[in-house]
């Protein structure tokens, strides 16, 4: 339709980024159900996950980094971990604006309930893949790394 109206637009980008947003548009609709009356969202077992697994307490800068997200929407998460019980923030002693953030025994809890689990509808949702599954990683892997690479050089 595009080249159509507009012949002079290069639209080949949307081979590519359209299916991208299709996929993450199934994925968050097959794991709604998951999460529905659960006490954690998808976007904060991502946050718990990276902090539970990290060898040190972390700042929100590194986890923005890390989950490829704004601070501010680190920031936000974190608060209503926080707030729940979820995560602990304390003063950094090397940067007074910055906190350490860790993982509760309650944020435990709820990780080792719903990554499980949603691990599963995962599983369930790629197990169509078969033989093709190492082609996809690699593709998706090499499609990482491109985009990481042009994001920054335009930060910089």
């Amino acid at each position: 339709m595009w080249t159509a109206a507009r012949p002079d637009l290069d639209t080949s980008p949307m081979d590519i980024v359209g299916p991208v947003k299709r996929i993450e548009a199934l994925v968050t609709t097959a794991l709604e159900p998951l999460y529905g009356g659960a006490p954690i969202t998808a976007p904060e077992l991502d946050v718990l996950v990276q902090i539970r697994h990290a060898e040190a307490p972390v700042i929100a800068r590194r986890l923005a980094e890390t989950l490829g997200c704004s601070r501010a929407a680190v920031g936000k998460t974190l608060a209503k971990l926080e707030k729940r019980g979820f995560v602990e923030r304390r003063p950094s002693p090397a940067d007074r604006r910055a906190a350490l953030v860790t993982v509760t025994p309650t944020g435990c809890d709820a990780i080792d309930d719903m990554f499980p689990r949603q691990l599963a509808v995962e599983a369930e949702l790629l197990d169509g893949l078969g033989a093709d599954r190492d082609r996809v990683v690699e593709a998706l892997n090499l499609l990482e790394q491109v985009l990481k690479q042009r994001a920054g050089r335009r930060r910089a």
